[in-house]
């Protein structure tokens, strides 16, 4: 199985855009990049605005490689309306717009979808789904919390077994720190999970500390546990400067079991580069106006 993380907070973006290959089926998992609209009171650095067309351009050019594409939730770090083309000819399985689903995104899924009208060779729901593609197996999760509530809406779980390796993606759960989101994973005990980790940078704010204290807890038992070869961790959690302090029980517990937690960006063999989380000190050491306006919502 070859997987492809294409762009993450971690790598300077807000995405998890995902490219897995078998030797049956090619897969895009949440085509689509953002930038945080505000962090520090400041908007997004030029830099920023570089590495959002940077990996925007990264993330089209393996879309179009793919012949499955699903799209885990309706925000715009995880799909771009703007670019229904690259659906074109692609089986395509996409959150249900009308069942457990917050108000934001109904009316984004309900202007996506008009606008895939007879683009893709297929379009279907995906919750809850089994699809087999030769010897590569993908399993769908039933609707989960986006977070530990249900105010951002739902989202489903990936997994993919090709028969010789597994991966499953966990997409915004911000955590995990809800009972059915980590029991999809513990279900299926993959060899490599990425995982969206608790938003610590809202610590106290707009996460609990019980929430995050109960996504350590849920972390390290699927280390004990389900003994995972590796654990990406990503996307609301590399807002953070101080993760991996902050983190600190997960690390020493993939020490213990012989799990390797890493970054979407030390799994694609790139340096860390968390620019919205260094937005501050971008703006001391380059001092810049974005060279356009950016219309960017907050999710």
């Amino acid at each position: 199985m070859e997987i492809k993380l294409l762009a993450a907070d971690s790598m300077g973006t807000r995405s998890m855009a995902t490219f897995v290959k078998t030797d049956d089926v090619a897969i895009m998992i949440d085509p689509g990049v953002a930038l945080g609209p505000s962090r520090y009171g400041l908007p997004p650095h030029a830099l920023e605005i570089e590495r959002l067309e940077m990996h925007w351009n990264r993330i089209a050019e393996w879309t179009k490689q793919a012949d499955v594409i699903f799209v885990t939730h309706y925000h715009y770090d995880h799909h771009n309306p703007d670019h229904v083309e690259l659906y074109e000819g692609k089986e395509v399985f996409l959150k249900h717009p009308t069942e457990n689903i917050n108000r934001s995104q109904r009316e984004r899924a309900s202007y996506f979808i008009e606008r895939l009208k007879g683009i893709p060779k297929k379009l279907e729901f995906a919750e809850g789904r089994s699809l087999t593609y030769g010897n590569t197996r993908i399993e769908l999760s039933k609707a989960v919390f986006h977070g530990t509530n249900s105010r951002l809406g739902f989202v489903f779980e990936i997994f993919i077994d090709d028969g010789k390796e597994t991966f499953l993606f966990t997409s915004d759960v911000e955590g995990p720190a809800i009972d059915d989101q980590v029991q999809f994973i513990f279900d299926h005990a993959p060899d490599i999970l990425y995982v969206d980790g608790p938003m610590t940078y809202m610590l106290g704010f707009r996460y609990s500390r019980k929430n995050f204290e109960k996504s350590i807890e849920n972390l390290v038992r699927l280390i004990e546990e389900v003994k995972l070869k590796k654990l990406v961790l990503e996307h609301h959690l590399l807002r953070d400067l101080k993760w991996r302090e902050k983190m600190a029980p997960v690390f020493e517990a993939g020490q213990r079991y012989g799990t390797q937690v890493i970054s979407a960006a030390e799994f694609m063999g790139e340096p860390e580069d968390l620019l919205e989380a260094r937005r501050k000190e971008l703006y001391k050491l380059y001092p810049s106006r974005p060279r356009k306006q950016l219309n960017l919502p907050a999710e």
